[in-house]
């Protein structure tokens, strides 16, 4: 088998073995992350009704202009303070920590420790 393929089969198996334990509702939506090279982006999510309630991404007018580049801790600490304030804001203060396929470190890492920073509990 390709080694290609084999890496992609066992990324969608951790991603569907996370997607089975969480779940997003109104009163604790999922922080879903999604990682690029170059940028980081996360959203919080009503699953029940499938509607984005926050997003924010290194790609957003204000974390854009902070930071010259988006694929870095610094930038993830950023959107993760950012998609805190922006939760407080409609009264949100659980959520569910979806990582997606990534392991927790690194860039995911520092935007969960933001985020909890900001007052949002896991």
């Amino acid at each position: 088998m390709n080694l290609q393929k084999e890496k992609w089969r066992k990324r969608e198996r951790r991603h569907l073995r996370v997607r089975q334990k969480v779940y997003g509702t109104k009163e604790r939506p999922r922080l879903a992350v999604y990682k690029s090279l170059k940028n980081i982006y996360c959203q919080l999510i009503d699953d029940s009704e499938g509607n984005t309630l926050v997003s924010a991404s290194t790609l957003s007018p204000g974390i854009k202009e902070q930071v010259p580049y988006g694929g870095n801790k610094k930038a993830a600490e950023l959107v993760g303070q950012k998609v805190a304030e922006e939760a407080k804001k409609l009264g949100i203060e659980k959520v569910v920590f979806d990582r997606s396929w990534y392991k927790f470190h690194g860039r995911v890492k520092a935007l969960a420790d933001a985020a909890r920073k900001g007052n949002l509990r896991f």
